[in-house]
C-alpha cells in the first residue's frame, strides 16, 4: 500500500495533525513515529514532508496541548508560516521549535515571565542565539514560558498560567526553561531553545525526561565573557536525543576570532577511551539526595563501571556557604531588573509588577555594600578555581541534578515565603550552580525513574571546554539505557 503525503503526515504527527492524547504512560510504546529534529530535517530535505507541513503540524499540536500544559506564552505563527514558505538551509532546515521568552525575537514582545513587561513594545532586534538558530534552519512557532526573570527552578510565573509536566500535570517542569521542556517532552516540537544561568537547562531536562546540555561558557555564539567578573548564563537546547543536542551545538558554535574554545564540530557517537569517573550524591551544603535520585546516580555509575571505566566516590570541593554566595550574587541581577522597571514605568516597583521573591532578592542585592559585593565575587571565583582543580582529577563526574524527583507545583513558586523558599533552594538545588561559576559544561540525562514513574535526571559534568567527552558519554548512556521509548501521560498522539 502506497503511503500518501497526507498519510505520512498523519503517521508521523498524529491523525488530523492535531490529534492529541491524555492517557497513562504505555510501557514499551515506542517513539519511532515521532522523529527527532535530525530525522525531521532529513524528511524535509528529501521531500517526504515540506517545511510548511511540519510547521502546521507543530502549530496544531501547540494549540491542542498548550491549554493543558502552559508551555507557550505567545505564538509566532505568522512569522513561522512565512519563514516555512521561504527557501531554508542548514542542518535543521524547516524544523519547528520554540524560543524561550527571556530572549528577543524580532517583532515580538519579550515578557520575561513578568507582569512588569505587560504592554512592552515588540523587540526591534533579536538575540545572537536566535540569529544563529535561523542560520541552521530552525523555525520559531512561539515563545516558551519561563519563571519571572529566569530566577527560579520551576516555571510558575504569577503573570501566566503555570507550566505543567506532561508526565504528571500536578508536578513542576523545572525551570527556568520549563516551557521549552514541557513542549518537547509532550511531542509538540522535537527540540526547543533553552538557557542556563544556574541549572535552567538541566533542571527542566531532568524533570521532563530530556537531554539538557549546559555548554562550556563561550562555546556558542555571542557568549564571550563580558566585563563582569562572572558571566553565568549560556545558551542551548532541550531535546529527546543526544544527536539533536550535538547537532545544534555544532551549528551554533562560535567561530574564528569569536571562539573561546577550539572548534568542537559534530560529535556523532560515543568515545572509545576509558574514563576516570567521580561519583557523588551529596549537594553543596552537605544534604544527601533522596533515595530515588541517589539510586539513579549509583545505577549510572554501575553502568560505566560495567563498561570498564574507573569509578571512585568524591565530594564537592567548595565550602557549604557556596550556595548562599551564589544567591547573593544572583540578587544583584534582580536588583538591576527591578530598578530598570521602576525607572521605565516611573514608579516604585511593587507586587503588582514583580513577584515577592524577585522583590526580596532585589532588596537583598541593594543592601550589599561594594565591599560585600567584591567579597562575594572573590569567594565565587575561588569556588570556580577549586572546581577547576578538582575536576582535573577526573574525566567526568556523576551527580544528581535535583536532590528530589519533580516537586509538586507551588513548592518553588515565587510567592512562597522567602526564608522557606531559600531553604528549599539550598536543599534541592545543590548540584548545578558551580558549573555556571566555573564556566564548565554539564549535561542532564534521563537515566532514572522515581517510584511514581517520574523522570529523574543524572548530571554528567566535566572540565571547562570538555564538551566532547560529555556528548560522547551521553551517546554511550543513550545506547546502554535507551530512553526515547518512554512517553508521558500528556502527549501528541
Amino acid at each position: 500500500m502506497r503511503l500518501t503525503r497526507r498519510g505520512l503526515i498523519a503517521a508521523v504527527y498524529g491523525a488530523g495533525l492535531a490529534a492529541c492524547a491524555q492517557s497513562p504512560p504505555a510501557a514499551g510504546r515506542s517513539r519511532a513515529s515521532e522523529p527527532d529534529a535530525t530525522a525531521l530535517a532529513s524528511m524535509i530535505r528529501s521531500g517526504e514532508v515540506s517545511a510548511s507541513e511540519a510547521v502546521e503540524a507543530a502549530i496544531a499540536r501547540a494549540e491542542s496541548l498548550n491549554p493543558k500544559l502552559g508551555f507557550m506564552v505567545s505564538d509566532t505563527y505568522a512569522h513561522a508560516r512565512s519563514r516555512a514558505r521561504q527557501p531554508l538551509s542548514g542542518p535543521f532546515a524547516g524544523v519547528p521549535w520554540l524560543v524561550k521568552d527571556l530572549n528577543d525575537v524580532r517583532g515580538h514582545v519579550t515578557r520575561k515571565g513578568s507582569r512588569a513587561t505587560l504592554g512592552a513594545a515588540p523587540a526591534m532586534g533579536e538575540d545572537a542565539i536566535v540569529t544563529a538558530a535561523h542560520a541552521v534552519g530552525l523555525v520559531c512557532i512561539g515563545k516558551s514560558a519561563t519563571p519571572e526573570g529566569g530566577y527560579l527552578p520551576t516555571t510558575e510565573p504569577l503573570a501566566f498560567a503555570p507550566s505543567r509536566s506532561p508526565w504528571d500535570t500536578t508536578r513542576s517542569t523545572g525551570g527556568s526553561s520549563g516551557g521549552a521542556a514541557a513542549a518537547v517532552a509532550a511531542g509538540v516540537v522535537p527540540m526547543a531553545h533553552a538557557n542556563d544561568g544556574g541549572g535552567s537547562i538541566r533542571f527542566p531536562a531532568a524533570n521532563c525526561g530530556l537531554v539538557g546540555l549546559k555548554p562550556s561558557r563561550g562555546r556558542l555564539v555571542d557568549e564571550r565573557p563580558g566585563a563582569r567578573p562572572l558571566d553565568l548564563a549560556v545558551q542551548g537546547v532541550v531535546s529527546h536525543t543526544v544527536r539533536d543536542t550535538a547537532g545544534f551545538l555544532a551549528g551554533t558554535e562560535a567561530q574564528g576570532s569569536a571562539a573561546v574554545h577550539p572548534s568542537l564540530g559534530l560529535v556523532a557517537g560515543p568515545g572509545s577511551r576509558k574514563l576516570k569517573v567521580g561519583v557523588l550524591t551529596k549537594g553543596f551544603a552537605g544534604f544527601e539526595a533522596e533515595s530515588d535520585v541517589a539510586a539513579a546516580v549509583e545505577a549510572a555509575a554501575r553502568t560505566l563501571e560495567g563498561e570498564g571505566h574507573g569509578v571512585t566516590q568524591t565530594a564537592w570541593p567548595m565550602p557549604a556557604s557556596f550556595s548562599d554566595d551564589f544567591l547573593a550574587f544572583w540578587s544583584l541581577g534582580a536588583m538591576q531588573e527591578v530598578a530598570a522597571a521602576s525607572q521605565a514605568l516611573g514608579r516604585q516597583a511593587d507586587e503588582t509588577m514583580f513577584e515577592p521573591f524577585s522583590l526580596r532578592m532585589a532588596e537583598n542585592g541593594a543592601r550589599l555594600t561594594p565591599a560585600e559585593i567584591a567579597a562575594v565575587q572573590q569567594r565565587l571565583l575561588a569556588a570556580g578555581a577549586a572546581y577547576d582543580a578538582w575536576i582535573a582529577g577526573f574525566d567526568i563526574v556523576l551527580s544528581p541534578v535535583f536532590a528530589s524527583p519533580p516537586r509538586p507545583l507551588g513548592y518553588f513558586r515565587g510567592d512562597v515565603p522567602f526564608d522557606t523558599l531559600r531553604d528549599r533552594l539550598i536543599r534541592d538545588v545543590g548540584y548545578t550552580l558551580i558549573h555556571n561559576v566555573s564556566g564548565a559544561p554539564a549535561v542532564s540525562l534521563p537515566l532514572g525513574r522515581s517510584r511514581e514513574g517520574l523522570p529523574i535526571g543524572v548530571q554528567v559534568s566535566a572540565a571547562n571546554g570538555a564538551d566532547r567527552v560529555l556528548l560522547e558519554t551521553a551517546y554511550a548512556f543513550e545506547a546502554a539505557t535507551p530512553w526515547t521509548d518512554r512517553r508521558p501521560a500528556v502527549r501528541a498522539a
